[in-house]
């Protein structure tokens, strides 16, 4: 038996694909039901399910709608135009189309010419262009962002449109993050209509549709929730046996404790779990992430996908009923709030629910005075207190191998977020390419183990003729 630590999609994506490849699975999830799919996990609104995290495709995400297709989900794959606009000194500035940056009154013609030169991959420094110069991510591992985007832009597109960015990113950690992180953020959000903006992939009911037909696949009696792995044992090098403790059901059930016998083990969750198993210590620091789903009569803005240079407790407003038509949610408008949290020493790290909501009502109310927070009817918080690796310079050196069998023991696996899929910048695609990418080592292990017995059985009985 394969064991699978984790019903994230990297986790179940793992499990779908050995399943494919006929091999006995069993996913163990410690949550409960709800938490399949992990940050893809969902709300129940007036009418579809609704992510607690937002999320999108961008059209280089290949591999999650590969498998939508194959999961027969494919036509429930919308693009739509996700809108995008910049809020600085109280005015809300649209950038998606070429005029619309031009009208940007804060760049000179100088300013701008330079970030489009960027945002197209080519490289202007010293008055030749270079088309190859940004080929290569891992060229800008060991370059700080904010140097590479003075260099590569100016100093005032940097003071007056990453910086801010950055620091809604990742606060105080904003001259740790390498420029490939940076330069992979600006390609992976780089598909545009040139006359509407970006276009996006959201599915018509949400993720939900696309989580439910993986979970199918992998079949529900394959998935055991409120399950969790508590221990890993090996014997001669190998993974033998794994301890789950899982929750009986009905009140006052109690847990129960039971040993399972395993073949492989496959860690897709955070890092710190893994450590706990075998004592293998990822260096990579998380950032925490804080995030509001706002349910309110009227809309806000026109705008998807607004981030905020001004001062406000919050890093971005992201309008998902500009993006997805109200209609799906029962009429309601919804706005997720969100935040992320690099210390515990923060503020948002402790607050409670309703302090947090006071605070980003209020918040919003500033920005923009004509929105009534007694018009909100709903305020739904999510909290993940490892929801985004910070890109670092030197990440690379730093992500979990998906084998693990020089490192650690032979036949442990990791595909969680700490894993070389996730770079460099996480995404729902990268958690399928994780999944499939240990579930081929093991389909490949095990197919070379049999071939070799195969071999050997075949040499015994030559030798038996003799």
């Amino acid at each position: 038996m394969i064991a699978i630590v984790g019903g994230g999609i990297a986790g179940l994506s793992a499990a779908y694909r050995l399943r494919e490849r006929g091999h006995d699975v069993r996913v163990f999830e410690a949550g409960g039901p709800d938490a399949l799919g992990g940050l893809a996990r969902t709300y129940a609104t007036a009418g579809d399910d609704l992510e607690q995290f937002y999320h999108h495709l961008s059209k280089s995400e290949e591999t999650i709608v590969e498998l939508a297709e194959e999961l027969g989900v494919g036509d429930d794959l919308e693009w739509l135009v996700g809108k995008n606009a910049y809020y600085v000194d109280g005015v809300v500035h649209p950038m998606d189309t070429p005029w619309e940056i031009l009208a940007f009154p804060h760049w000179s013609v100088y300013d701008k010419f330079r970030l489009g030169m960027l945002t197209l991959d080519i490289d202007v420094r010293g008055g030749v262009p270079s088309f190859d110069t940004y080929e290569n991510l891992e060229d800008f591992e060991h370059q700080s962002a904010v140097d590479f985007a003075k260099e590569h832009t100016t100093e005032n597109v940097y003071e007056t449109f990453f910086d801010p960015l950055l620091d809604a990113k990742f606060g105080s950690r904003k001259d740790e993050v390498s420029a490939a992180w940076l330069l992979g953020r600006i390609k992976f959000r780089g598909e545009r209509d040139l006359l509407r903006g970006e276009i996006l992939g959201y599915f018509d009911g949400g993720f939900r549709v696309l989580l439910d037909a993986l979970v199918d696949a992998v079949g529900r009696e394959n998935i055991e929730t409120n399950a969790r792995v508590t221990r890993l044992a090996t014997e001669d090098g190998a993974v033998s046996e794994i301890t789950v403790e899982s929750e009986g059901e009905g009140t006052g059930a109690g847990t129960e404790t039971r040993v399972e016998s395993v073949d492989d083990v496959v860690v897709a969750t955070m890092p710190n779990v893994l450590e706990d198993l075998t004592g293998y210590a990822c260096e990579i620091d998380f950032q925490g992430a804080v995030c509001a789903v706002v349910t309110m009569e009227e809309s806000l803005t026109d705008i998807y996908w607004l981030n905020v240079a001004d001062e406000a407790p919050f890093g971005a407003l992201i309008e998902h009923t500009n993006f997805v038509p109200p209609e799906r949610y029962g009429g309601d408008h919804l706005l997720y709030v969100a935040s992320y949290v690099q210390s515990p020493d923060e503020w948002l790290w402790d607050a409670t629910d309703g302090e947090i909501e006071e605070r980003w009502l209020a918040g919003i109310e500033d920005l923009f005075p004509a929105f009534d927070p007694d018009g909100v009817s709903d305020f739904r918080l999510a909290r993940a207190p490892r929801a985004a690796p910070i890109y670092e310079q030197g990440y690379l050196d730093l992500v979990v191998p998906y084998d693990l069998g020089d490192e650690v023991t032979e036949g442990l696996y990791y595909a969680g977020m700490a894993s070389r899929a996730q770079y460099p910048e996480r995404s729902l695609n990268g958690g399928v390419v994780a999944g499939y990418e240990v579930a081929d080592r093991i389909d490949g292990a095990r197919t070379r183990r049999s071939a070799g017995a195969e071999q050997d059985g075949e040499v015994l009985a030559t030798e038996g003729d003799r």
